[in-house]
């Protein structure tokens, strides 16, 4: 088996988005496709390699946030099966409410970012459970549900490769994991578990999205519980004073980029993690995330 790692070089930054070609013998099956925008990028990238994207045998998403997935409905539309949680599948055959919350976070940027999204025929839409074991020409693909950064979302195990979206989080160029915290399904205790879900697979790589394949797995996760523990305390105050989101922004940012420049990391390298898991968007998931939690303590005390 051969895995290819294909930069999608998402706003013409390099290792900011991956998507991954699995090669097992005469069977080809893409993991990620990454947003619409960068198609042109991962067209050219597969016929680098001499493949074509209609012969792909199937396209496997980790979960539906439009920087993972937002391209995949043009394969499904060559006829190319798509494989996803079953909580995600309904808005990929219906992306209207995708749409409109990300048109609201990201205004009349959303073209530029994302490119155009429409819907998967449900006929190219297939869904696994936890567990589940897929066999696809010479693949049999383990899918783990693995909630924490989004409900519906699913890392992909082929051998001892785990491919793994956002649960292991972003780190570029071995530097720092960080954790993806956007809303609205940030939840601090369902990632500890999905962690401990793929220590438990002992996995010989961590393939992540963002990006690329690291092999010190357990010190990596490690790192990435540690610091979603970090970054979730740091935000419980002002959660619970109320402060409004637009002015712990730059307090946050000012937060992770001490961080990743204590790490060594120049403003370019800073500008990637930017691009990959943008601050301001992990202030939105967790002060949701402080939230749900407060009014469920409430709910219980009463």
């Amino acid at each position: 088996m051969k895995v290819y790692t294909l930069d999608l070089s998402f706003l013409d930054i390099p290792q900011a988005i991956a998507a991954f070609l699995v090669e097992a013998g005469d069977t080809h099956i893409l993991i990620e496709t990454g947003p619409y925008s960068t198609i042109r990028q991962l067209e050219g990238s597969l016929q680098a390699l001499g493949k074509s994207a209609a012969k792909l045998d199937a396209v496997l998403v980790t979960h539906i946030h439009l920087d993972h997935a937002g391209a995949a409905w043009y394969f499904a539309q060559k006829g190319i099966p798509v494989y996803m949680h079953p909580i995600g599948a309904p808005h990929m055959a219906d992306p209207s409410k995708l749409l409109q919350s990300a048109q609201r976070i990201y205004g009349d940027q959303m073209e530029r970012l994302w490119g155009t999204l429409k819907p998967i025929p449900e006929a190219c839409l297939h869904t696994v459970s936890h567990g589940e074991e897929l066999h696809i020409g010479n693949c049999r693909i383990k899918a783990w549900h693995t909630p924490g950064h989004a409900i519906h979302h699913v890392a992909w195990q082929i051998e001892d490769h785990l491919f793994t979206g956002d649960v292991a989080g972003v780190r570029i160029g071995g530097s720092l994991v960080v954790p993806p915290c956007p809303p609205p399904d940030i939840d601090v205790e369902a990632w500890d578990q999905s962690i401990e879900i793929l220590r438990r697979q002992a996995p010989g790589q961590l393939l992540l999205t963002h990006f690329g394949a690291y092999t010190d797995v357990l010190p990596h996760l490690q790192e990435l519980q540690e610091r979603l523990h970090a970054w979730a305390d740091w935000m419980r105050p002002h959660a619970e004073t109320g402060r409004p989101a637009q002015e712990i922004v730059p307090l946050f940012q000012d937060f992770v980029h001490s961080q990743l420049r204590a790490a060594g990391l120049n403003e370019q390298q800073i500008a990637r993690y930017e691009a990959a898991n943008p601050s301001f968007m992990s202030v939105a998931g967790l002060l949701r995330y402080w939230k749900k939690k407060f009014e469920k303590q409430k709910t219980e005390n009463q």
